[in-house]
């Protein structure tokens, strides 16, 4: 029998684990779902968010930033707080997260191109319909999941709720 914690650290893998996953869950019919992000110390905007994201599928992947490609998007010297570690481990406790495969770039793109998802997902700051991709609204790798017939969504954020916000609160 499969302890609980090796259930949780089963759902992190690499990309080549990522691949084999996702092509046996594409063979079952399932609808694959991507998202990506730091998740950094997890909240209640990041749980909504997730949930609704799995909604839309069968299978929910999120890619997870490493801690040095959290570092070079600028968030502050003091992030991430939580280790890439860490954040997955927490992310793997959600149960409709089905698997978490870490990205080192500074963004999903490659993830994307290797794993095709059937539906790709951000938070409602971004624009799906945006295709300048210099803009802050554009969805990094829309182009290559319609491309292929795969849509793109965005999910409404809870309002009141960001790691920036939670971590200015404990520094007062």
């Amino acid at each position: 029998m499969i302890s609980r914690l090796s259930y949780l650290q089963d759902k992190i893998v690499d990309h080549e684990h990522a691949l084999k996953r996702v092509n046996m869950w594409k063979m079952k019919s399932n609808d694959i779902v991507f998202t990506n992000g730091c998740f950094d110390i997890l909240h209640k905007g990041h749980v909504s968010y997730l949930a609704e994201a799995a909604e839309l599928g069968s299978k929910l992947v999120v890619a997870l930033n490493t801690d040095s490609s959290v570092k070079r998007q600028g968030k502050g010297d003091d992030r991430p707080v939580n280790n890439e570690d860490a954040r997955s481990l927490v992310l793997a406790g959600l149960g409709y997260v089905d698997m978490i495969v870490f990205f080192d770039d500074d963004t999903p793109i490659e993830l994307i191109n290797l794993l095709q998802p059937d539906i790709l997902v951000k938070g409602a700051d971004y624009d799906p319909e945006e295709t300048d991709q210099t803009s802050k609204k554009y969805i990094v790798g829309s182009d290559v999941v319609r491309r292929y017939g795969g849509s793109v969504k965005a999910i409404p954020l809870v309002e009141g709720f960001s790691t920036t916000r939670i971590i200015e609160k404990l520094k007062k």
